[in-house]
């Protein structure tokens, strides 16, 4: 006997399951690992950190060597004050120059400037810095300016003497000196950080690799393990005792791997069993093809039993095809492909109504009344739409309903078009299972399915299928899809 066309889908759900084989993860390179990456970005931090540290410190620096210089030349003016006269021999003159380094000295009191020591031809000065003025701004330019500087200048400061404020000292002296003493400064600062710089780093990337990235290993690990064999229950994720994320990502991840393998070997012993009952639904529709075309032989016999008994198998083969056709075309439905078109929603309710009362479900008339004004268009799958129709149509009419009515009306962006009937309503176990196929039926000879079919429709269009109501009135459902775009 010829396969089911479909019966490929049913077999292609169990190779899926398992296409998680055809390739392994590489372990990324050690740059562009998550360790060698915290190690680099900690390096950096904390040379950067260094770095704003050192700005005013070399400001700070400068300051200090610059007082130190004035507190020297105050030094040399008390030698010259020990002499009475302020008289000194030229050789002393000169020794005292270089002890200060300078190559004059002025001796500032109120009303008054003397100078005490120089050269006979000092050079001229050609920037001044005074330290009884400035702040913390300006020493750090002044620092970074005289770093920047190529050539070498001769500079006036002019300070307050160490042991009496109302006295001031100036000195002229070369620079060259204090940018040496300053890039001495700097490299010995720059040796310190690099230092601290590579053993906290170490530091952080031990304490790193402890606490985070070999745990994250492991559970990358346990992820591609489990990629490769989904249904071994060997492969499964073992958490730690760890309070912190890292040991609830464990945690979570055992979960999920349970609960995935579980779905995963109930959705392959589906498919096995989709497969088979696709091959007896075939059979079965042939088989109920035969009974169709006996009780039509049955129904000229005159006999008044036989006449009395026909409709009653006329309806319970119907009804076994239409169960053998939902079922078939349920199981090997793939993905749902749309075609969207822009059309009037009242003539496609009108279509559903003629196709209710050529079906003829039930022997009462059946009426399926249509509240939807004319100009009312939609964007959506016409044959989708009402295929999701007549189903919600012909549950309401099998569960007993003799009216029904379709309504719809705009809210905002959206389409909202209600169902509703006057049947019995759902019961509480179709209620909690209504959208669980095979389970979820209405009625006891129901599939289950049509409810399901209808809410795939209406998510494929980016809409959605709800329960508004079911009580011994009727039940309502509300169908809801995106408006024109």
């Amino acid at each position: 006997m010829k396969e089911p066309e479909n019966w490929s889908v049913f077999s292609a759900v169990s190779v899926k399951l398992r296409r998680m084989t055809a390739s392994k993860t590489k372990r990324p390179p050690l740059m562009s690992s998550l360790s060698a990456r915290l190690l680099v970005l900690t390096i950096f931090f904390i040379l950067l950190s260094e770095l704003l540290i050192y700005a005013p410190s070399i400001a700070r620096y400068r300051l200090l060597y610059l007082e130190d210089r004035v507190s020297a030349a105050h030094l040399a003016t008390k030698a010259l004050e020990a002499t009475g006269d302020h008289l000194l021999s030229e050789k002393l003159e000169r020794e005292l120059l270089f002890l200060v380094d300078a190559y004059s000295v002025t001796h500032w009191k109120p009303g008054r400037k003397i100078l005490l020591l120089s050269e006979r031809a000092p050079p001229p000065a050609s920037v001044t810095f005074d330290l009884r003025q400035g702040n913390f701004v300006t020493w750090i330019m002044d620092a970074f300016a005289a770093m920047a500087q190529k050539e070498d200048k001769t500079i006036r400061v002019i300070g307050v003497a160490p042991s009496n404020p109302d006295m001031t000292i100036e000195l002229v002296f070369e620079d060259a000196p204090l940018r040496e003493a300053m890039r001495g400064y700097s490299t010995r600062i720059l040796q310190l950080s690099i230092v601290i710089s590579l053993i906290t780093g170490g530091l952080v990337y031990l304490s790193l690799q402890w606490l985070m990235v070999r745990p994250l290993r492991r559970i990358t690990r346990s992820m591609t393990r489990f990629r490769e064999s989904p249904e071994d229950a060997d492969v499964t994720a073992q958490p730690s005792g760890r309070a912190d994320e890292i040991g609830y990502a464990q945690r979570e991840l055992a979960v999920m791997q349970n609960d995935l393998r579980a779905a995963l070997q109930q959705k392959t012993r589906l498919a096995t069993l989709g497969a088979a009952v696709a091959k007896v639904n075939h059979d079965l529709r042939n088989s109920l093809a035969t009974a169709v075309l006996a009780s039509d032989r049955l129904a000229d016999i005159d006999d008044p039993e036989v006449q009395r008994v026909v409709p009653r198998l006329y309806a319970a083969i119907n009804q076994a095809v239409d169960l053998c056709t939902q079922t078939l075309n349920y199981v090997s439905q793939g993905e749902m492909k749309l075609e969207k078109s822009l059309f009037h929603l009242h003539e496609l309710a009108a279509e559903v109504g003629a196709a209710m009362r050529a079906a003829k479900i039930h022997e009462k008339e059946a009426k399926l009344l249509i509240d939807v004004e004319f100009e009312l268009d939609v964007v959506a799958d016409r044959n989708h739409l009402f295929r999701a129709l007549v189903n919600l149509a012909r549950n309401a009419f099998q569960a007993g309903a003799t009216e029904a009515r379709i309504s719809a009306r705009k809210d905002g962006g959206r389409v909202i078009i209600d169902m509703t009937d006057n049947g019995p309503g759902l019961s509480p176990k179709a209620r909690k299972n209504l959208f669980r196929p095979f389970i979820g039926s209405t009625r006891r000879s129901g599939a289950g399915i049509g409810l399901v079919i209808v809410r795939d429709i209406l998510q494929a269009h980016g809409g959605g299928l709800e329960l508004l109501k079911s009580d011994e009135t009727g039940a309502t459902f509300r169908l809801e899809l995106p408006g024109r775009s």
